[in-house]
This record gives C-alpha cells, structure tokens and sequence, in this order.
C-alpha cells in the first residue's frame, strides 16, 4: 500500500500534468470504488464541467480541488493515476477515467480494485470520512513528541500498532514504521505506554526523519509502486530491515529477524532494537 512518501510523489508528478484542466466526462467501470455519492452518474454529473484548480495530499489520500468539490481518493494496495491521450487503449484495469476538455484523460488503474472515491462540497471534504478522523501530519508542527507521549500514555497496544493508528499520526504504514522503529533502537511488540521520555523524544525524531528523507527519494518501490509518470522510487535502497528477513542488519550484522505484530509483518534487528 502506498504510504505518505509515495502518495506525496504522486501528488507531485500529477501537478503539472491536470491542474488547469477541465472535466468533460468521467466514465465508472467499478462502481465500488465510488463511495460518495455512491451512484456512479451522480458521481460523474457532479464532476463535469469543473476544473482541477490543486492537489493536496492528506495522510495517504489525495484531495484533488475543483471549482466546487473535493475528490477524495486513495489508492489502497495497487491504485495508479496516469495521464493519457483519448485516442490511446485503456488497460484492462482501469476503473476509472476523467475525461479533460483538451483530449487528455486521466485514468485510474486499480489490479486489486480496492481504492476508493469520496466527493465532497470543497468546505466540507476535511470535515467527512475519510479524513476526518485522521491524526496529524508527521512532517507538521502539530506532530510533536508531546503528543505521541500523550498518546502512547494511553494505550496498552504495542508501539507499531500504536503508529500504525491513522488517528495518532496519519501517512505511516508497514514500511516507515519498522524503519523507524530500527533507527529509533526500539522494538515494535514494546507497550507504547513503557517508552520513556528519552525514547519518545528518539522515536519522534527518526519517524520525522525517516519520512522526510523518503519523500525525498521519491518513496520506496518494494513491489509494483510507480509515480504518475512510471519512475520507481529509490528509498528502498535506504531500507534497514523492511523486506530484508535473514539479510545481515547494516548496522550490526546480525540477521534481520520478522515476526508478526499488529497483525502486519514486521522486521526487526535482535542486537540493534532491545
């Protein structure tokens, strides 16, 4: 699934290429990727004629501004924007196309079919799921180490499933919380709410420094993970423990160990993270 890094890539790379364009038509082939309003013709009347004016990025959805509304979109396991001429053939997994004035459509391809859609008036879009119960951005100052203490005081849960919570901070999945969890010499089945202060403050900062320093790199590209434009990101190559199970640590040389925590898969170096 693609995490802050690489949705903050996407939103980067589509800039140029759909702002300023106007929606003539969007075609629905999955319906259930459109969650809001959940009728495909209400969702495609409602969009055309507006005109794409910016792209935000919240967490890992993307929040395309058009005159009126907000596009909420996220893109799940293997979600994919490309922009395309009209006259080029649509993959066989493209679910959904928005049909711009000038000939160009910008369509989203989905292999699983997982992604979703969500439109809002533009006022309200922050206020409706699925945004509206996320947590603060990491790269932001409302993400500071108080609040992950505040917030890890509370819990009984491990630390990765603590971060993981999109309510505690949004943007972080499986990858750049094992990493940060390595850098910060923690390990991921520790009760969040037995981190010290020292630890807190440690961990704040590798999680602001690892996601900061994937972005970039254009995020990580572990499997089918590509930019608008097809370019693979190249934090993978950066990764200490992520996907590296019985590799020596880089650190240390012990072998890169994984066990399951919060339900994910998770790697972790014995010596380095006690």
């Amino acid at each position: 699934m693609p995490e802050l890094p690489e949705v903050e890539t996407i939103r980067r790379t589509l800039l140029p290429l759909v702002v300023g364009k106007t929606i003539a038509d969007v075609r629905v082939f999955w319906s259930n990727i459109i969650r809001h309003p959940q009728d495909p013709e209400t969702f495609a009347a409602r969009l055309a004629g507006q005109t794409v004016r910016g792209i935000e990025r919240r967490g890992k959805f993307l929040k395309f501004l058009l005159d009126r509304d907000m596009l909420v979109s996220h893109l799940r396991m293997e979600g994919r924007y490309t922009v395309a001429n009209a006259h080029e053939p649509l993959d066989p997994h493209t679910h959904v196309v928005f049909c711009f004035t000038d000939g160009n459509e910008l369509r989203y391809r989905d292999v699983r079919k997982f992604g979703t859609m969500h439109v809002y008036p533009k006022e309200e879009g922050d206020r409706q799921p699925p945004l509206d119960q996320l947590g603060p951005e990491p790269l932001s100052p409302a993400f500071s180490p108080a609040i992950l203490a505040e917030r890890a005081a509370k819990t009984k849960r491990a630390v990765k499933a603590l971060l993981l919570d999109q309510t505690v901070v949004a943007g972080f999945g499986n990858i750049y919380v094992d990493e940060s969890l390595f850098r910060a010499g923690i390990l991921p089945d520790r009760p969040a709410a037995s981190l010290t202060r020292e630890e807190i403050k440690r961990l704040h900062e590798q999680m602001v420094a690892t996601i900061g320093e994937a972005v970039m790199k254009g995020g990580s590209t572990v499997r089918t993970y590509v930019n608008t434009q097809g370019e693979a990101g190249t934090f993978q190559h950066s990764l200490f423990v992520y996907g590296r199970k019985g590799e020596p640590c880089k650190r240390c040389g012990a072998p890169i160990e994984k066990t399951v925590v919060a339900g994910r898969g998770t790697h972790y170096c014995p010596r380095c993270q006690r």
